[in-house]
């Protein structure tokens, strides 16, 4: 007796194989497209490194409007790969090798290093608009609700029972400024005496460091200390979106620190280099100068620093007042801080 074999039929097993046919066909039309329509749209990427408070507003605002920008005249589409943390640490990773192409400094001091490890060649940030300087923003406190502990200057914060956050100067460029501030509200009133003796009673009562200015945010909101000292970009910002959960303190004198956009040319293509550059001298216009000021950040261009939350300080300093980044970095942080400062408190 001859057995006919019977089959069943899996329709599961052919749907599925259907919809990967389906996906493939879809795929390929999606490759050959531009081919097939004689589109010239194409995608374009830029590695971006910053410091770590430009991330809002890098993401939020200023690649979307240059992406936009960018699309309208060209066709061609563009996105972005950022990475933010303290400038410090974005700078030792570009040491290393990371394929940045446009990074933002927090001070021209870690552009000064790319130089030094011949990551570039020359003093290049200064040929770029206002001589590689982005834009500014003060350096301020941050204190519980109410003020209770009422911290109004720098000199308050020697006081006995005040608890400091601040970030870390080894690997961040805020706390840097924030050292600059703290010992030059003093000194360019030519008492360098004093200014010691402040910058010790700071950092004396400092209870918590961390590697970033938004890390040290972090700590600060976690509960440690009574001040924060930290840029004035970030707590206004977080302020217009009502989550500013402290109040902010402008001391009487107080430093402006200055950003830096450094181009790391050897990391780029010849064919990349047009998108670049255009992307640079984005970021000196007015359309992204008015984005940085809605995020908090001062405008170098002061007709455009438009935004009412700005607070006033009396007697504002940069740091070519202390010398340049160069004196300002042997003599102030090396020299009395990390020679002087910390060996003291340590005794």
């Amino acid at each position: 007796m001859i057995f006919k074999k019977e089959y069943t039929v899996n329709w599961k097993l052919i749907l599925i194989r259907l919809i990967s046919i389906l996906f493939f066909i879809a795929l390929l039309l999606y490759t050959i497209w531009p081919l097939l329509t004689g589109s010239t749209k194409y995608s374009r990427t830029i590695v971006v490194y910053g410091f770590s408070i430009l991330a809002e507003v890098m993401n939020e605002g200023i690649f979307p409007a240059f992406s936009a920008q960018w699309e309208k005249s060209t066709g061609e589409s563009v996105e972005f790969v950022p990475s933010f943390a303290g400038s410090g640490t974005i700078t030792n990773q570009i040491i290393l090798g990371v394929p940045a192409e446009v990074v933002i400094l927090s001070l021209e001091l870690d552009a000064i290093r790319l130089l030094d490890k011949k990551i570039l060649t020359d003093s290049s940030w200064k040929n770029l608009p206002n001589e590689g300087i982005l834009n500014l923003t003060p350096f301020i406190f941050l204190v519980r609700h109410g003020n209770p502990k009422k911290i109004k200057d720098f000199a308050d914060l020697t006081r006995e029972g005040i608890g400091i956050v601040h970030p870390d100067p080894l690997t961040s460029g805020g706390a840097q400024w924030a050292i600059l501030a703290e010992y030059g509200s003093v000194s360019l009133n030519k008492n360098t005496s004093a200014a010691y003796s402040q910058l010790l009673g700071i950092w004396e009562n400092v209870v918590a460091q961390a590697a970033s200015a938004r890390a040290a945010r972090t700590q600060f909101e976690n509960g440690f200390g009574d001040v924060l000292i930290t840029y004035e970009q970030e707590a206004l910002h977080d302020k217009s979106k009502g989550r500013l959960n402290a109040d902010i303190v402008y001391p009487a004198s107080t430093i402006l620190s200055e950003h830096t956009v450094v181009i790391i040319s050897k990391n780029i293509s010849e064919e990349q280099k047009e998108l670049i550059d255009a992307f640079t001298n984005f970021l000196w216009s007015e359309t992204a100068q008015l984005i940085f000021v809605k995020y908090g950040f001062r405008s170098i261009n002061d007709s455009l620093n438009n935004n009412d939350q700005f607070g006033k300080i009396e007697k504002p300093f940069m740091v070519k007042d202390l010398g340049g980044w160069s004196n300002a970095k042997k003599e102030i942080i090396d020299n009395i801080w990390k020679d002087k400062i910390l060996k003291e408190i340590k005794n």
